[in-house]
């Protein structure tokens, strides 16, 4: 995102978009929403003051389920930002204790180059179009080669006739070329030329050789490999797919992408950072074992977080700017547990709220991407309509309520559970005994029989995601 599109987006605005997707947690959206315009005040100011000013890291403590990691992602993604997610117990694993921190810097790259690749594709995408039907059409019907020095006239009237072949060629090109273009030729097959990297994949027998190292091995010996054309033949609708994303690479500057990318990813880039409750240590138990991995993790960590310089395959990059937000439940550990070093560097904390009868009612029903509106569209690709009373919604939001409190609190996600047990019959019948043109209403009383089981028994395992 520009600088121009990020001074757009007020920080209550910024609440009102999160509010579309998140329902409740308020206090979150208002510190995300903050630290968010904070990128556009910090590119800004004066070239001074843009060193100087780091960014507030957050720090999100809740629940499972309760959107965590939902509004880092849907941050991203209003402000256009390279998002990368990575689960710190992951860096615990045995044989794996600490190493390569650095891996989540060079995810956030990879991820920023796609995203820089993408709008420079998007660009160039009309005049790869061009070159891509003149391909289509060199294939169709080969062009015929003037005469030296021969220039060939428009005819005034279209409904002349041709003087040479050259011009009744270039006059059936043109035809054809509209019939590409209109679609009219999709289903056409053709042979073309598809270009494939002949270099092998490689693995290192003895010895441990690191991420980047690999990446670099692989890359160096892709380059000295020479490139082969397959043969392949495919519909004139495939074969634009494939040579425009060819013939756009062609015209991209891969040296300009890696730079916007670094660029993009050190002044806007988003690390979520989740289980961080995981490696926090239990100070004063006087324990070893664990603790002394999950301590050394964090202390691996810190640099990253602290800010430094990463080499990746696409270049350094330097993580002062990123903005990290951390995540965990905490029912073990409290955050005081962590290293004093890695606490002050997420001095935003918030809590989120665990959800209420309401919140799930309103999970059902507001997003842009309910539950309730993703089975609508399902059937509704089955030209089957469905449909939810307002009372079936509280009494699902009610037995979703209820299962949490009873047993395992998994917030939002205990609704995938119960909203399946509630169609699975359904969206088994459909289209065999539920024929195209039904329609589906979903009523309390429906809500109740089915889902009366579910709260009856007291053994819910099965339904424990």
């Amino acid at each position: 995102m520009t600088t121009q599109e990020l001074k757009d987006l007020t920080p209550r605005q910024i609440v009102a978009e999160l509010d579309q997707y998140i329902i409740g947690q308020h206090d979150a959206k208002r510190y995300v929403s903050i630290a968010l315009r904070n990128r556009w005040r910090r590119m800004n100011s004066t070239p001074e003051m843009q060193q100087e000013i780091t960014p507030n890291n957050i720090l999100m403590i809740g629940a499972t389920g309760v959107g965590k990691t939902e509004i880092a992602r849907r941050l991203a993604k209003i402000a256009d930002a390279p998002f990368t997610k990575v689960e710190a117990s992951k860096f615990t694993e045995v044989g794996y204790v600490g190493r390569d921190v650095e891996s989540m810097v060079r995810d956030l790259v990879e991820q920023s180059v796609s995203m820089v690749k993408a709008a420079k594709k998007e660009q160039v995408k009309t005049r790869a179009l061009q070159i891509v039907e003149d391909m289509i059409l060199d294939i169709l019907i080969p062009p015929i080669k003037q005469p030296s020095g021969f220039m060939l006239d428009e005819p005034s009237d279209k409904n002349d006739v041709p003087d040479t072949d050259a011009e009744l060629n270039e006059r059936t090109r043109e035809r054809f070329r509209e019939k590409i273009r209109k679609g009219e030729m999709d289903e056409r097959k053709i042979e073309i030329d598809v270009q494939q990297n002949a270099a092998p994949n490689i693995g290192m027998i003895g010895g441990t050789v690191d991420e980047l190292s690999m990446m670099n091995i692989q890359e160096m010996i892709g380059g000295m490999m020479p490139r082969r054309g397959k043969k392949r033949k495919v519909t004139i609708a495939e074969a634009k797919k494939i040579m425009l994303e060819e013939e756009a690479a062609k015209l991209i500057d891969m040296d300009e992408v890696k730079d916007e990318a670094i660029r993009k990813a050190e002044n806007t880039g988003i690390i979520f950072i989740d289980e961080i409750d995981k490696i926090a240590t239990s100070r004063g138990s006087g324990s070893g074992g664990p603790d002394v991995s999950r301590e050394g993790v964090q202390r691996d960590m810190l640099p990253i977080v602290e800010g430094t310089t990463v080499n990746t395959k696409y270049g350094s990059i330097n993580t002062d700017h990123i903005l990290f937000v951390a995540a965990g439940a905490f029912h073990v550990s409290k955050p005081s547990d962590l290293i004093p070093e890695l606490q002050g560097r997420f001095p935003i904390r918030v809590e989120l709220q665990s959800l209420s009868e309401d919140d799930f009612f309103q999970i059902l029903k507001a997003p842009k991407n309910a539950l309730t509106k993703q089975y609508v569209a399902m059937m509704e690709s089955e030209q089957v309509e469905l449909t939810f009373d307002e009372d079936s919604l509280r009494e699902i939001a009610r037995i979703a309520f209820q299962v949490n409190s009873e047993v395992e609190n998994i917030g939002a996600r205990r609704l995938q559970t119960v909203m399946s047990h509630l169609l699975n019959d359904f969206m088994f019948d459909i289209p065999d005994v539920i024929g195209a043109g039904s329609k589906v209403v979903i009523t309390k009383e429906m809500v109740s029989d089915k889902l009366n089981e579910l709260v009856k028994n007291r053994d819910l395992s099965q339904f424990i995601l």
